[in-house]
């Protein structure tokens, strides 16, 4: 059965099925080593968002961990609006996930003539509440625990579930995550940081996830002509800045007001992140939901 979070129709090798009729080997290398990469796109008005952008992603991460590319992007594409069709929701995440499959050895390298499991599901796609918005959220800091290619959408999320039951723990949405006393990004999120009027982000690399989300919101503070800076963050100035964000599709830009029990500015959403928000609206609702 499926349920309010997840279709009931899934992919599983090569064939739309109900989710209770979806069965994996416990041999499966993704479930015996996290050995396999995801991705997830945003689907609006039942049209994907990005949709390249997100299969060279996945392209990426799967170059990365050394596991052939199963699938053409066209055959990506014709999975992606398989699951987005047979599902109830207008807006939508549809999740990737590809493992190197089954290996009756339980050995760590790789083994040799295995066929890649590929699967995917779609979910609805839920942005935050009015209240939730208009009031910001709240974050902690911790040190970044994670592995040293943060860049590849690894099954491996331990330390970021980890990171995030702290947040949990401490009853607010994010941890933001300090690498060698420098900002890298959220568990599940991009961090951006407005200082004298000036949009601050952590440049790309290995050590932190390459946001779709994070691009849009790049190209309409430059498109809209803010000051914006890429460049290394030290985690001090998170306390000084006049407004910290998160971004990410389900998050799209929402405001941080609480940072590790102090609040950030004057305690509420700043002018540029009320701002940015409804540019993204506008975005979202003129290009998005066209597909583009």
């Amino acid at each position: 059965m499926g349920s309010a979070f997840v279709a009931d129709t899934v992919y599983l090798d090569g064939h739309l099925l109900p989710l209770a009729e979806a069965h994996i080997s416990p041999l499966d290398r993704g479930f015996l080593f996290g050995d396999g990469v995801y991705e997830v796109i945003p689907v609006y008005s039942r049209r994907p968002f990005r949709r390249e952008e997100h299969l060279r992603r996945l392209a990426h991460s799967l170059a990365a961990v050394r596991l052939p590319d199963p699938h053409s992007p066209g055959a990506w594409a014709d999975i992606v609006g398989s699951l987005s069709s047979a599902a109830p929701w207008d807006d939508q995440a549809i999740y990737l996930q590809v493992t190197r499959g089954v290996d009756d050895r339980r050995d760590h390298p790789f083994p040799q003539d295995v066929s890649a499991t590929v699967f995917g599901m779609a979910m609805p796609l839920v942005t935050p509440s009015t209240d939730l918005r208009e009031r910001g959220a709240a974050a902690i800091t911790a040190d970044d625990i994670r592995w040293l290619r943060c860049d590849i959408k690894s099954l491996n999320l331990l330390p970021n579930v980890l990171l995030r039951q702290e947040a949990v723990d401490a009853g607010v949405t994010e941890t933001i995550l300090i690498r060698d006393g420098y900002l890298k990004e959220g568990t599940a999120s991009n961090i951006f940081l407005v200082r004298n009027g000036v949009l601050l982000a952590p440049p790309k690399g290995q050590l932190m996830l390459p946001g779709i989300t994070y691009d849009v919101v790049i190209e309409l503070a430059l498109a809209h002509g803010v000051p914006t800076q890429i460049r290394e963050i030290h985690g001090e100035e998170l306390h000084l800045a006049d407004e910290v964000w998160m971004t990410s599709t389900p998050k799209e830009v929402l405001a941080i007001t609480t940072l590790d029990d102090l609040p950030v500015g004057d305690g509420r959403p700043g002018p540029l992140a009320r701002q940015m928000w409804q540019w993204y609206q506008e975005f979202k609702n003129t290009v998005m939901r066209n597909g583009e």
